[in-house]
Formats: C-alpha cells, sequence, structure tokens
C-alpha cells in the first residue's frame, strides 16, 4: 500500500500544469499565472506551459508574470496557441522571457510599443517609454539566446511576426501545434534558465492538466471589465442615492451597498483612477443642482459632460479592451441624467405639499367654537374636543380656523 501510494504521489507532482492566459493581461489573469507556477514549484512538476491569446495589457501584471517566470524553481514554457491565436504588446514580452518559447502555425506575436493610458504621449515621453521597454526586453532577451535586436523592433517599431518570421529571428523555440507535440519535442532536451543553469526535461509519458482559476479569480474575472466595472458603480450611486432620498425603501440600499462592494471588490484587480470616480460624482452633482438652479440646461450638458469623461478616465489603462466603451457611456450618462433628473424632482415636489398629518397637518383646518372663546373655550376638532385660544372672542357654535398648535392647544381665529 505504501509503495502504491507513493508511486501514485510521484505520478501526480510529474503532470505538467497548463495555464490559460487569454484574454487582456490584468491582475486577475497574472495573479492566475503566478499562482499556477507556484503550485507547480510545490508540486515539483517537470515544466509549467502557458498557454497564451492575448492582445496585451497593463505593464505591471506583465512584469509580475515576467519576474516569477525568471525565478521560477520550474522550468516555465509559453505556447502562442492554437492556431489564429497573438501573443501581442504583453504577450510579446512574456513569450521571449521564458524558457521555452513556442507557437502554433497561423499565430502572430510582436507589436509591443507602449502607448498611454490616456491617448497620445508627447514626442519625449512616447521616446522615453518606448526606450525604457526596449531596455527591459534585450536584458531579458539576450540571456535566452534570442535576437535582442528583432526583440527591439517588435517594441520601437512595433513589428509583429509570423511564427515562420519569428523562428527565423530566433524569438521563438519551436512552431509545434499544440501542448502535447511541444512536449514531445522538448521530452529529452536539455534548456538553459536564465541564470545559466543547464536542465534537461523528462516529459515522456506525463500528462497534462489544465489549472482552473480559484472562486475568488473567477469572480474577478468575470466582473473586472470595464464595462461591469463603469454599471457598478452607477448602481451603487444610483440604489444609495434612492435610499438617502426615500429612506426606509430598503431594496436601493441593499441592491446599491452589493453593488458598491462589488466595485470596491473589482477595483483590486483594475487600475482606478480616483480622477474618473471624481468626475463621475461631479456628473450626479450637476444633475441634482439642474433641478434646484435655473441654468436653461446647462448644468445637465455639464454633467453628461463630465460623466463622458470620468468613465472614460475610469481605467487608467492603454489597451483598448480595459476602455469604456462609448457605446456604453453615453446611453449610461443619459439614463443616469434621466434618472437624477426624475428622483430630485419628487423628492422637492413632495417637500413642497402640504402636511396632512401630526400637528402640523392640523394647521388651517376648519373647527367649530363649542363655548364661547372669550379668548379661551373649548372647540370641536377632527372628531374631538380640543381647548382653544382665539386671538379676538368668538360665540358659540361659529367657525374658526386653526392658526397653530401648542400640545393639546390649539390657537384658532375666527371665520371672515
Amino acid at each position: 500500500m505504501l509503495l502504491g501510494c507513493t508511486a501514485a504521489a510521484a505520478t501526480a507532482r510529474a503532470e505538467v500544469p497548463v495555464v490559460e492566459l487569454r484574454g487582456v493581461v490584468h491582475a486577475v489573469s497574472a495573479a492566475h499565472v503566478v499562482r499556477a507556477i507556484e503550485r507547480a514549484e510545490v508540486a515539483q512538476a517537470p515544466l509549467v506551459v502557458i498557454r497564451m491569446d492575448t492582445p496585451g495589457g497593463l505593464v505591471s501584471s506583465m512584469k509580475q508574470i515576467v519576474e516569477k517566470i525568471l525565478a521560477s524553481k520550474v522550468p516555465v514554457a509559453v505556447f502562442v496557441g492554437p492556431s489564429g491565436a497573438s501573443g501581442t504588446s504583453a504577450g510579446f514580452v512574456i513569450t521571449i522571457c521564458a524558457d521555452v518559447a513556442a507557437m502554433a502555425p497561423g499565430t502572430n506575436i510582436g507589436a509591443a510599443h507602449p502607448v498611454s493610458s490616456m491617448g497620445a504621449m508627447d514626442e519625449v515621453m512616447s521616446k522615453k517609454a518606448a526606450s525604457d521597454l526596449a531596455a527591459y526586453v534585450r536584458s531579458k532577451a539576450e540571456p535566452r539566446g534570442r535576437d535582442p535586436v528583432a526583440a527591439e523592433k517588435a517594441v520601437l517599431e512595433s513589428q509583429s511576426f509570423t511564427e515562420r518570421e519569428a523562428k527565423e529571428a530566433r524569438l521563438v523555440d519551436f512552431v509545434v501545434k499544440d501542448v502535447d507535440a511541444l512536449l514531445a519535442t522538448l521530452d529529452g532536451r536539455t534548456i538553459k534558465r536564465f541564470d545559466g543553469s543547464p536542465v534537461t526535461l523528462a516529459l515522456k509519458g506525463q500528462h497534462t492538466v489544465v489549472v482552473d482559476m480559484s472562486w475568488r479569480e473567477a469572480i474577478l474575472a468575470t466582473i473586472a471589465t470595464p464595462e461591469i466595472l463603469f454599471l457598478l458603480l452607477l448602481g451603487a450611486l444610483a440604489g444609495l442615492g434612492a435610499e438617502i432620498s426615500h429612506p426606509g425603501l430598503i431594496f436601493p440600499g441593499v441592491l446599491g451597498t452589493l453593488c458598491l462592494v462589488l466595485f470596491l471588490f473589482a477595483s483590486q484587480t483594475l487600475p482606478v483612477t480616483g480622477a474618473g470616480v471624481l468626475l463621475i460624482l461631479l456628473a450626479i452633482g450637476l444633475f441634482i443642482a439642474e433641478v434646484k438652479v435655473t441654468s436653461y440646461g446647462l448644468l445637465t450638458v455639464g454633467g453628461i459632460v463630465a460623466m463622458i469623461l470620468g468613465a472614460l478616465m475610469l481605467v487608467d489603462a492603454p489597451a483598448g479592451e480595459l476602455q469604456v466603451p462609448l457605446m456604453l457611456v453615453v446611453p449610461s450618462a443619459l439614463v443616469t441624467a434621466l434618472w437624477s433628473l426624475t428622483i430630485v424632482s419628487l423628492v422637492l415636489r413632495a417637500q413642497r405639499q402640504r402636511v396632512t398629518t401630526g400637528s402640523e397637518g392640523m394647521v388651517g383646518m376648519e373647527a367649530v367654537a363649542e363655548t364661547d372663546l372669550t379668548p379661551d373655550g373649548w372647540v370641536w376638532l377632527k372628531g374631538a374636543r380640543w381647548r382653544a385660544i382665539a386671538e379676538a372672542p368668538v360665540m358659540k357654535s361659529d367657525r374658526v380656523r386653526v392658526v397653530d398648535v401648542s400640545g393639546l392647544t390649539v390657537r384658532v381665529k375666527k371665520e371672515a
């Protein structure tokens, strides 16, 4: 039994984990890759494969993955696949930093020139950013035995490479159709790690296992998109605003709180800017002010512009996939403006209505003098006998009108 358990454990440790890196590279995907490599180190796996199809993403997340690959105790291979996939921008840098770089037929890598999250950079800043990333790429490509000049062109000239061009330029090591073919190609080969130490890979008969995201990463990956993040912020403002203006409704407050918690949770993943959030709050304030200030629509227009700018600035990321699309921003701004104007108008209308309950609601009501009021006496009001004080003498059975209420005494005046 002991020998059987030992053999089973050895087999489990020898499995080759395959980590999917698809879509935009951000904090969630980076954490997923880092966690998979750490688990492979504990299990003493012979190799970790990152199967990639990405348009790029955040530089900070890219560097997090690269640093883990370089420090990993387990060799890491990056496979750009299947056919039709790409590893551009941040994906290109991750690929050339791997111990083994491979691509499937019909794939491409490159186009790694840095871009700004706030639009086009000026010439000096663009040159500085490109030069810095080019040096970063050269410092990782050369120790891997990859052509630093070709790697630099992907950054400085935004050059892209097909799988054949990348192989000829010594940017990748192999062109294979899938992960199984990659493992078969690597079996028995000796590779050089980033620190120069050689490692011989024994992969024959090893099984691959796909590493799934944890429940927390899965939730974050679901809600950590710019569109959902923007809608969660609007939902939080709408729900909490409705609860504050109409205390006791419960549901809007619960919904707004839930949206706020999810927004804060998702903001751990995407680089949310304070300026974007403040502009959206300013837009809500302008919508509310429109009801109280005669601006002939200027405040509403300003609020819509502020919300659009705030949404565009909400996520500090250069990739287009990490920006809130205008197709969502403009309708959302218009709906939010209409909602804010409607809610505030209803609140102000309710505040202007005459009070009909309590002591305040009795002011202005008609009563009948039950006794002479000289100046005090009794009146019949709302089916009850009330002590009353008249401003001028009132005879019994005269009709009077309440002008003030003080405790259980009403102050009245004779009807004209």
